[in-house]
């Protein structure tokens, strides 16, 4: 067993933080304050050609492992740009990944050199409001017509689908009682986004203002024939391709935004004279930080051996979700320590640690939530039986 990483991934990570030195804790403070895509963060991860690090080589990708796409986020997320910075790119760094397992060579060829260089943005369009994490009751439908499919329907927190020029679509193409198992009868498109077949609709939410969260509303939507990804009705099948990749990415953002808040705690707790002494020397505020070095030194091997499982294509969804839970809850505890060891000034913008405690929420409820990561585990690994 070897914990060192390779001289590769040292390189990768010094490569990445010097992208992210041009973005320093006030753009993403202004970002927060006013919103709006960070177009000039992902044009520079772009053009240093990061978007493509897991993407195969004879497209322009770096042809890399999910190991090295999770170090990266950590490292984006830990440079102080937290989730903003790290949701700005998470999708071009799994979100195809279907794409490059099941599409054809035309398809390859068309939809992902445009991805990587940065030409195209692109969403995924699963979940929905009425059905939440119950992925097989989804009740989008597309219809098909000769050589089109007509889609109507609604999804609901879909990230980046204000400034996106494409769509992972995942819609029913056969009714529910007309299939064996639930599992079938769905299928899996990438299409343009048609903006005058889609109403696009904002969500205000609590933190990452840079990167939208929104509500789709699909009224008649065409996609081609030749915008499915394999074969009708096996998009559920597909889709789970890129589900334990996301934790992995997930769960090493959730670690490097939990680096970044107990870095500043610390700081802080050294300078920060109180009865003439820095109150880090008290054991009250150097046991709690301390815990948090523990946890998050704990997520990332988490993280880690999970993606050394998926990049040698052993079975990984029990070590994938795993990372993502302990990550979570990891990231959200160092980023919640973070605020109290900065005491009045915590709940200030001007420090950053609140920004990264508002943004530390969403790992642990995205993309699955952590009442539905340990049911799996239970039924999985513990063989326990199933509880919904």
């Amino acid at each position: 067993m070897n914990f060192v990483l390779a001289e590769e991934q040292v390189a990768i990570r010094s490569a990445v933080e010097a992208v992210c030195a041009g973005f320093d804790d006030e753009y993403w403070l202004k970002k927060d304050r006013e919103g709006g895509f960070p177009e000039d963060f992902y044009r520079s991860m772009a053009e240093a050609g990061w978007l493509g690090i897991a993407m195969p080589t004879e497209y322009g990708g770096a042809g890399l492992g999910i190991s090295e796409a999770a170090l990266m986020m950590e490292t984006v997320s830990g440079s102080g740009a937290g989730l903003s910075g790290a949701s700005a790119i998470h999708m071009n760094v799994f979100g195809l990944h279907p794409v490059v397992v099941f599409g054809t060579d035309e398809q390859k060829a068309r939809w992902l050199p445009p991805v990587i260089k940065g030409q195209a943005k692109a969403c995924f369009g699963v979940t929905e409001p009425n059905t939440g994490l119950n992925t097989l009751k989804l009740k989008t439908m597309a219809v098909r017509h000769g050589d089109r499919y007509v889609v109507n329907g609604q999804k609901v927190w879909i990230s980046t689908a204000q400034v996106a020029h494409k769509i992972m679509l995942l819609a029913r193409t056969t009714p529910i009682e007309d299939v064996k198992s639930p599992t079938q009868g769905l299928s899996l498109f990438y299409t343009d986004l048609d903006r005058s077949k889609i109403e696009v609709r904002e969500i205000e939410k609590l933190g990452r203002k840079a990167v939208d969260s929104n509500q789709l509303f699909i009224d008649g939507l065409e996609i081609p024939v030749e915008d499915r990804i394999g074969e009708e009705g096996k998009g559920f099948e597909y889709i789970l391709h890129g589900l334990n990749p996301e934790r992995v990415l997930l769960a090493a953002e959730a670690t490097g935004l939990g680096k970044v808040a107990l870095r500043r705690a610390a700081k802080y707790a050294g300078e920060r004279i109180v009865f003439d002494r820095p109150i880090g020397k008290n054991q009250g505020v150097q046991h709690p930080l301390a815990k948090c070095w523990v946890e998050l030194e704990a997520g990332s091997l988490l993280y880690q051996r999970a993606g050394w499982l998926y990049d040698r294509h052993m079975p990984c969804g029990a070590e994938a979700n795993a990372a993502k839970f302990f990550c979570a809850e990891a990231g959200f505890k160092a980023c919640e320590t973070a605020v109290l060891t900065h005491g009045g000034f915590g709940y200030a913008k001007e420090y950053h640690v609140e920004r990264y405690f508002r943004e530390a929420m969403l790992p642990r409820i995205a993309p699955i939530s952590p009442q539905l990561i340990l049911s799996f585990i239970a039924e999985k690994v513990l063989g326990l039986p199933k509880s919904y």
